[in-house]
């Protein structure tokens, strides 16, 4: 009996302990949680106070050990300091002087849409204190998924004025000049006027060709952007100068009309490698078809009309590449050497002689120009054929070469395959006869057999699509 009452004390005892030893862990915690949030209402006050402090003491009595403001803000009295510590970042890339040269620089964004106004935003969120925008549109809807400061509030609104309206929250000595006009070459000048970049963010052909023609003639650096439309692959996008373009339908475009104006090369561009995948063009109302031609953009009457499906980071990535290369001209501290993504012009250029030769013997007589171009065998090597055999087990060729499939149709981006060379020998041996005439003794799908022609017509639908979309 005895032992069982000094089980059940010892018992009480325990209990007695462990219930004292959760109310002191309660209480401490508690503690813990008032100490807290009076520390952070602390904390909250204090700097409540240094704001008000550093406003109205601390900058005007210099106790910011900050430089003598290199450039001072026209607009507004924003103080020096401020602005430094905004730019803070930016002043630890380039330095004093760099950033000195950014923010006296004055740039010209024509074109405000996807990639015009990704590019403003990023150059003043930089340091940019001039900037003139230039664009006769306004916000739609559709413009939602791919502009950089608009929002449902500001749909009817001028593009360039909603992208001043959001420039001005971002930076408060910022000065935008926000022009609601189509730049035009017969008076573009005036919209130019004093810029140390202009940026051509056009999507109108003829317009893009005019003031890229104009700034060269001019000797006004320029900036140009390709065709962000229907692409999806952000590591095909690169920059370089216009004659290093090696495929995309705008650049081409813009490439060939520029050399009928005498301008070979001279312009950067930003621009991707990506043949547009499986997406449509959105459909267009018959009345636009019966107005002419609808290969160009544009929503004036004298622009052909032709929508283009967009995906909304792409643009983007397209404006934030042009602000980073001017950035760094501007500060002098320029991107020497872009990286190429595709860095194989002179294996384009030898496979191309390598198929005009072919092409020539065929024929029996000498070929000076082939119906398609280096731009094609790129592509045809690259995009349609990965850079590997039609013959299985399509290994990569030691010495790719260029074939016309069908004999009996002309040379063409979608009757083009790619050989090793001992291949396109046979290839070429057995589908023609010396005269030049077509073999009738066999066919392609006979002599590769027919997995060989089902991939060459897969390729070829292919490139039929991509051929919709260039021409």
């Amino acid at each position: 009996m005895n032992s069982l009452n000094n089980l059940s004390h010892k018992t009480q005892l325990i209990a007695t302990a462990v219930a004292a030893s959760v109310a002191t862990a309660g209480l401490i915690q508690a503690y813990n949680v008032h100490s807290k949030r009076v520390r952070r209402r602390e904390l909250d006050e204090e700097i409540k106070r240094s704001i008000t402090d550093l406003s109205n003491d601390s900058l005007q009595n210099s106790q910011l050990d900050f430089p003598e403001p290199v450039v001072q803000p026209k607009s507004t009295n924003y103080e020096e300091g401020l602005i430094r510590e905004q730019l803070a970042r930016n002043y630890a890339f380039f330095g004093d002087e760099g950033m000195a040269k950014i923010r006296q620089g004055r740039v010209v964004v024509v074109g405000c849409g996807g990639v015009g106004s990704w590019a403003a935003v990023m150059l003043v969120r930089s340091g940019i204190t001039n900037i003139r925008l230039v664009d006769f549109d306004y916000v739609s809807l559709s413009s939602l998924n791919r502009h950089a400061t608009a929002g449902t509030t500001d749909v009817g609104t001028s593009k360039v004025k909603c992208i001043e309206k959001a420039l001005k929250q971002i930076s408060k000595w910022v000065e935008v000049d926000a022009r609601i006009e189509v730049w035009r070459k017969e008076e573009g000048g005036a919209l130019l006027e004093d810029a140390d970049w202009v940026i051509d963010a056009i999507d109108n052909i003829q317009t893009k060709v005019d003031l890229l023609k104009y700034c060269h003639d001019n000797q006004i650096k320029v900036f140009s952007s390709m065709g962000a439309g229907a692409k999806c692959d952000p590591t095909r996008i690169q920059i370089s100068d216009i004659s290093y373009t090696i495929y995309d339908p705008l650049a081409r475009s813009v490439r060939r009309r520029l050399r009928l104006l005498g301008v070979d090369s001279g312009i950067p561009v930003v621009y991707s490698t990506e043949v547009p995948g499986d997406v449509k063009l959105l459909p267009l109302p018959e009345e636009e078809f019966q107005k002419g031609p609808v290969k160009e953009l544009g929503v004036l009457d004298d622009f052909r009309v032709r929508i283009l499906p967009v995906l909304g980071p792409l643009p983007a990535i397209f404006g934030l590449n042009i602000a980073t290369y001017i950035l760094c001209e501007l500060a002098g501290k320029p991107i020497s050497n872009p990286l190429p993504i595709k860095n194989r012009k002179k294996l384009y250029e030898r496979i191309y002689r390598d198929l005009l030769h072919r092409e020539s013997k065929i024929a029996g007589h000498q070929i000076n120009k082939l119906s398609i171009d280096e731009d094609d065998v790129a592509l045809i090597f690259e995009d349609l054929y990965r850079g590997r055999s039609v013959v299985p087990p399509h290994d990569v060729p030691s010495r790719p070469t260029l074939v016309r499939w069908d004999p009996s149709r002309p040379l063409s981006v979608d009757n083009c395959v790619v050989f090793e060379l001992n291949d396109a020998e046979k290839h070429v041996k057995s589908c023609w006869n010396p005269d030049g005439s077509v073999a009738t003794s066999t066919s392609p799908e006979a002599l590769w057999g027919r997995d060989v022609a089902t991939v060459v017509s897969r390729r070829s639908a292919e490139a039929r699509r991509v051929l919709d979309w260039v021409m």
